[in-house]
């Protein structure tokens, strides 16, 4: 059984089919998923997700709350559409957290992803994400002490330009994505970038910024700053005199690295020791990220117009950030 408030229990109970009044109470059982269902108030969501038109006719459409819930599930456990419906026909426990009764139809994969295509062209994904991370933050989980500054790259969904094309070419096929270089391992990447602002101590993703890869990590920072934390902390790509004077009048102390110059071309002892430092306290967004490229689906794109890869990659954190939070909840 589905631990819960009472109003999202008697929404429950309301919505349970026949079969289901008879079903062994501890079947279909996912903590996991009951832990994330009890997290959220999901009207509220399900509010944002009724923006979303269908444009099937014939059949009544599905909820659009369960179809959203559905794309997080696909998040969670980095499913393809295919995959999410065989898991639905499949999954007690998926059924419960969406809330298809088990004598109601299962949406099939043309309508999920049909579904996904307008919740993002309706700017659906992105406000649910804000809503879901400002409800996290209302229940005391973000911190505040300070924001974490850093990029990942998102490999394009198409393989590189090659031959001819060569580095710094595009495809047409794949418009929205760019090429990039590690300046570290001195490795060419075509695809795009994942910015992000992590809140320190929490590692809840508060901002996200998406671009082509070669988007320089400076030119999405001021975005992933809300203004409210203690501290930024960012390596020396994120170095901008403007962004330090902004930083000061925000009264947001400035962790940003220190970088070598023409006129400056070796950092004093000071500046290497607090490079250092700002180092290891910037270091856990790194495993942030490997999350999401591992477990979440994100080291590569799945789509070839980069609006959808940015819905894809909110509904990645959004799913990361409610499994992040319920596990804070337990700890």
């Amino acid at each position: 059984m589905i631990h819960c408030r009472p109003e999202q229990r008697e929404a429950w109970v309301a919505q349970k089919s026949f079969v289901d009044a008879f079903m062994d109470p501890g079947l279909g059982r996912n903590a996991r998923l009951e832990a994330i269902s009890a997290l959220i108030d999901w009207s509220a969501i399900g509010d944002l997700a009724a923006r979303v038109r269908s444009a099937e006719t014939g059949r009544p459409p599905y909820a659009a709350l369960a179809m959203l819930k559905t794309l997080y599930l696909g998040a969670l456990y980095d499913l393809s559409d295919v995959q999410l419906e065989e898991a639905l026909s499949d999954r007690l426990s998926f059924r419960h957290f969406v809330g298809l009764a088990l004598d109601q139809p299962t949406p099939d994969a043309t309508t999920i992803c049909r579904f996904r295509t307008q919740a993002i062209e309706a700017g659906v994904i992105e406000a649910a994400f804000n809503a879901v991370t400002a409800q996290i933050e209302a229940k005391g989980l973000v911190l505040k002490k300070g924001t974490l500054l850093d990029a990942t790259i998102v490999a394009a969904r198409t393989n590189r330009p090659s031959g001819e094309a060569g580095l710094g070419a595009v495809r047409a096929d794949e418009p929205g994505a760019a090429w990039t270089r590690d300046s570290v391992k001195q490795r060419s990447f075509f695809g795009y970038k994942l910015h992000a602002g992590v809140d320190e101590g929490s590692l809840i993703v508060r901002r996200v910024v998406f671009t082509p890869a070669n988007i320089y990590e400076s030119l999405a920072a001021d975005a992933l700053i809300t203004g409210d934390e203690r501290a930024v902390y960012a390596d020396k790509a994120y170095e901008h005199k403007d962004r330090r004077r902004r930083l000061k009048a925000l009264g947001v102390k400035d962790r940003i690295m220190h970088r070598a110059s023409k006129h400056n071309p070796v950092l004093g002892p000071w500046k290497q020791k607090r490079n250092h430092l700002v180092a290891r306290r910037r270091a856990p967004v790194e495993g942030v990220f490997s999350l999401l490229k591992r477990v979440h689906g994100m080291a590569r794109a799945r789509l070839r117009d980069i609006r959808r890869n940015a819905g894809d990659a909110l509904l990645a954190v959004t799913a990361y950030n409610l499994k992040r939070a319920a596990s804070l909840i337990a700890a």
